[in-house]
């Protein structure tokens, strides 16, 4: 049995070696098709992404810190690009210079329908418009120490940030809604931490901010002694006039439920805020920022229930197709048990895979005849020289001899040829037919 083996394995590799030559051409085929599909489909997204957040210690630079952590754990790179803010990180988006970027409502002065290039990853948060004032400023223009509209700040300083923040123009909107003559009002626009300084110091007398409730300034101003929180009466009329404002209340007790704080029920305007992409970004990394956002921002918070966000609602630009199924569907079934890149790699090549295979099946039909053609070429050739050989036997002239001598070269031949055992039996053909004309010249000759 021992000598059988290393025979039965030769037969064996030849059959496959025969095999896939002969399959060689189809499997060009599909590796080329396969190498055009992936270029075309793009399915590896990028390493390296940028955001646009916003100042130091603001909720934008907050949440940024969490995308950044949440990408992490796919091995994506998040470049942090720190701005004014909303009005600047729009800018941003329009120079190609930030791959991503929070924007608030109301903050684009043409109709977001006439922006080409961005798309959004649907509304993340309520920004409500922060109106901090101090007691003592507040007892030059009325008797009491609370304010509760924005024509009580005429004679006052007040700082409306800076003009990258999109709080100036939002100001300005307010401002003319009510009236007010702006040459009444000390404006300056001071960056967030220099102007929070000043206002503390006492160098200004009201401050604004539009910023989620996570940013730093916001709570600490919430709980300093000597600062209030204008009370926005009339939030209910600024929703109806402006569009991208919505009313939002801030419950009372919810800063500090020991101290009571705030005392009462508080009315507030609030913009929402969107994630807003280049139209160029890769799929998958709105895929990961979408279901990182979910994570972020589903908690409930101080204006919001729980999974009230992301939403796609409310959305001033077109929300992005990856976005909104990833909102509506949450983690695709695929991540649940492989490797982002691995599952996103099958996500995105399925279909062209399923048109590979399509285009490849009746190809594949000519596989087992080209294998076939193959292994018997190598015996059919030799019998057009035997054929050779016999028509020269049959003509006059002759040397028996020379036949012999050609008729032992090719058996020679014949002899080194090795096809699959499966084929041997047309291997064997030509030897007894090679025997055969031999027997026929021995006739001849005797």
């Amino acid at each position: 049995m021992t000598p059988h083996v290393p025979q039965t394995i030769r037969y064996t590799l030849l059959s496959l070696r025969d095999l896939f030559i002969s399959v060689g051409p189809v499997a060009l085929l599909a590796i080329g098709l396969l190498v055009l599909a992936y270029i075309w489909l793009d399915p590896t997204p990028p390493k390296r992404v940028t955001v646009a957040t916003g100042p130091a210690q603001s909720a934008y630079d907050e949440f940024g810190r969490r995308y950044r952590k949440a990408l992490a754990t796919n091995g994506i790179e998040v470049v942090l690009l720190q701005s004014q803010g909303s009005s600047d990180n729009l800018r941003l988006l329009r120079e190609g210079k930030a791959d991503l970027g929070f924007v608030q409502g109301g903050t684009n002065e043409r109709a977001a329908t006439d922006e080409s290039g961005l798309e959004s990853l649907g509304s993340l948060f309520v920004e409500p418009v922060w109106l901090f004032y101090r007691e003592d400023s507040a007892r030059k223009v009325t008797a009491t120490k609370t304010l509760t509209a924005l024509t009580q700040f005429q004679g006052l300083h007040l700082n409306v940030g800076t003009a990258g923040s999109g709080v100036p123009s939002l100001m300005d909107k307010l401002f003319e809604a009510n009236n007010i003559d702006k040459s009444r009002i000390k404006v300056s626009q001071l960056e967030q931490t220099p102007a929070t300084v000043a206002f503390l110091a006492g160098e200004m007398d009201a401050i604004v901010f539009a910023s989620a409730p996570e940013s730093l300034m916001v709570q600490m101003l919430l709980q300093t002694p000597g600062v209030r929180l204008m009370d926005f009466a009339q939030s209910e009329a600024y929703s109806r006039r402006f569009p991208f404002l919505t009313p939002v209340v801030l419950p009372r007790g919810v800063v500090d439920l020991a101290r009571d704080l705030p005392p009462t029920d508080l009315r507030l305007v609030a913009t929402t805020t969107a994630l807003l992409t280049r139209e160029t970004t890769h799929p998958a990394l709105l895929q990961l920022f979408t279901q990182a956002a979910r994570d972020v921002h589903s908690p409930a918070g101080w204006f919001n229930r729980a999974a009230a966000f992301p939403t796609i609602e409310h959305s001033e630009y077109p929300v992005s197709r990856e976005a909104a199924r990833a909102i509506k569907g949450g983690q695709p079934f695929l991540q649940r048990y492989l490797s982002f890149w691995l599952a996103n790699l099958v996500e995105r090549m399925w279909l062209a895979l399923g048109i590979i295979i399509a285009i490849l099946l009746p190809l594949s039909r000519i596989v087992p005849p080209l294998y076939a053609f193959r292994i018997r070429s190598r015996v059919f050739r030799w019998y057009g020289q035997l054929s050779a050989i016999e028509q020269q036997m049959e003509a006059e002239g002759g040397d028996p001899k020379n036949f012999a001598k050609e008729l032992d070269a090719l058996e020679e031949k014949v002899g080194g040829i090795t096809v699959p055992l499966s084929y041997a039996d047309e291997l064997y053909a030509l030897r007894n037919n090679i025997n055969m004309v031999r027997r026929r010249l021995e006739r001849r000759t005797a």
